[in-house]
């Protein structure tokens, strides 16, 4: 294996969110929890995650798809850029996943005629649908004659399931940073190398209720009668946020075959994606478009550490407001004490970048940009050229 000095990288960020709905519930409300005896706003693991994957791809140029509608996407792969007539195309989609381990659902009632979909969501290198097109290139003359009849089965399926499955497994570094669960085919589980918590609010927060309206512009300009268009509301909070993300670098160097050359790249971009994305629920609407006031990172050899606990008594704002000063200097406070808990198990490595903050004797080094701090924690935790 690579020689390499950190098993973990964290990254803690104190981050103040206007007026905003980042990420809603079922009933399009607020998400909260209860911590330390009161409510705050949340923001949750998978909706972040989505936001730093859709940073990352853009950053690195590589994409993943997660769907149940591959046959959708193999059909128009083979329309648009391989000039296939649309129902054969649309029949050699079906035969492709329904050939595959994962299995695959018939339209529903009423759209007979309509694109198949898989039984469960399929997480693949966007790479992968030109492979399966290809696939279906090499089957082309069976699949001419071939039939869809919606008690197709596996069985039935012109192409060979062994080598759509094979393409199910294929991965890049998106998957391979973060995980992928396919239990339906061999083999095509990966584990993810990213930890992504709950973002909370360091302090007790209250929802509010925007109520608006839509103006008739017909109606304003005739003047002939009052009253809006439409009329509704919806929940919004604000408050500064508490995140925390752990990379774990053995996990990553082993879903890439111990290259740490390839991971530092993958890590690199990865923290610039978490640290600058943010999720867009409602962004027309709030133009939420902050950025971290703080952000730490620690590399360690022992175990993750989260600073969590650190605001399990709310932060108080002091006379003349504001929740991000004393944020910070709460996180501050705990990350000293908790490192002098751990003595010997402390980080390997720790720096912290800030928007104006000083003598942060708990968080590390002070460094002058987010760019800097990502660079000196994936050179402390896999240094350049280490080799086995």
């Amino acid at each position: 294996m690579s020689q390499h000095q950190g098993h973990f990288i964290e990254l803690h960020i104190v981050q103040s969110i206007p007026y905003a709905n980042l990420n809603r519930d079922d009933t399009n409300s607020v998400k909260t929890v209860q911590f330390g005896g009161v409510n705050r706003t949340r923001v949750s693991s998978q909706s972040w995650k989505r936001a730093m994957r859709l940073r990352l791809q853009t950053r690195i140029g590589t994409e993943s798809v997660r769907t149940r509608r591959l046959s959708e996407r193999i059909e128009r792969h083979l329309v648009e850029e391989r000039g296939w007539p649309a129902e054969l195309a649309r029949r050699a989609a079906t035969h492709t996943v329904v050939a595959s381990s994962v299995g695959a659902e018939p339209p529903k009632k009423g759209d007979e005629g309509g694109p198949w979909s898989s039984a469960a969501m399929v997480y693949v290198p966007d790479t992968a649908v030109g492979e399966l097109a290809d696939l279906c290139e090499e089957h082309r003359a069976v699949l001419e004659s071939a039939k869809v009849t919606k008690t197709l089965k596996q069985k039935d399926a012109v192409l060979p399931t062994d080598r759509v499955d094979a393409v199910l497994r294929t991965r890049n570094g998106i998957i391979n940073l973060f995980g992928r669960m396919l239990a339906e085919v061999s083999d095509a589980k990966v584990d993810g190398a990213v930890q992504v918590a709950h973002a909370f609010s360091t302090h007790e927060t209250d929802t509010e209720i925007d109520y608006f309206s839509a103006v008739d512009d017909v109606t304003a300009n005739w003047g002939d009668t009052t009253g809006s268009a439409h009329m509704g509301h919806a929940e919004h909070s604000a408050g500064v946020l508490y995140r925390y993300i752990v990379v774990d670098v053995r996990d990553l160097l082993t879903n890439l075959n111990d290259d740490a050359e390839a991971a530092r790249e993958l890590i690199t971009s990865f923290l610039d994606a978490a640290l600058l994305s943010l999720p867009q629920a409602k962004k027309g609407s709030t133009a939420p478009h902050s950025i971290p006031a703080l952000a730490h990172v620690a590399v360690r050899e022992d175990r993750p550490v989260s600073y969590a606990s650190a605001f399990e008594r709310p932060v108080r704002a002091p006379r003349d407001g504001g929740h991000t000063e004393p944020s910070v200097a709460a996180l501050d406070a705990y990350a000293l004490a908790v490192e002098k808990l751990l003595g010997s198990n402390g980080p390997l490595h720790a720096a912290h970048a800030s928007l104006d903050f000083k003598d942060l004797a708990g968080l590390g080094n002070r460094v002058e940009s987010f760019e800097t701090l990502i660079h000196g924690a994936v050179d402390a935790a896999l240094p350049s050229g280490a080799a086995a």
